[in-house]
């Protein structure tokens, strides 16, 4: 059994590096989509959101990692 649970670990290691990058990411986008279906938001403004979320979250983990 602690074979297994070193395996899935493993695994999802080789996806998710690190967790607090994988976590804002996946709000973001949640939070974006929920924005452009229930508050009108035009698909293109969302799409440049994301996009600068994306690069923000990226550099504060970049920041963090380098900090370390």
């Amino acid at each position: 059994m602690n074979i297994l649970r070193i395996a899935v670990a493993e695994l999802i290691g080789m996806f998710i590096d690190d967790g607090n990058l994988a976590a804002f990411s996946l709000l973001l986008i949640i939070a974006v989509a929920g924005a452009v279906k229930f508050l009108a938001l035009p698909p293109l403004l969302g799409g440049i959101l994301v996009l600068a979320g994306c690069l923000v979250i990226l550099a504060h983990s970049v920041y963090r990692a380098a900090r370390r």
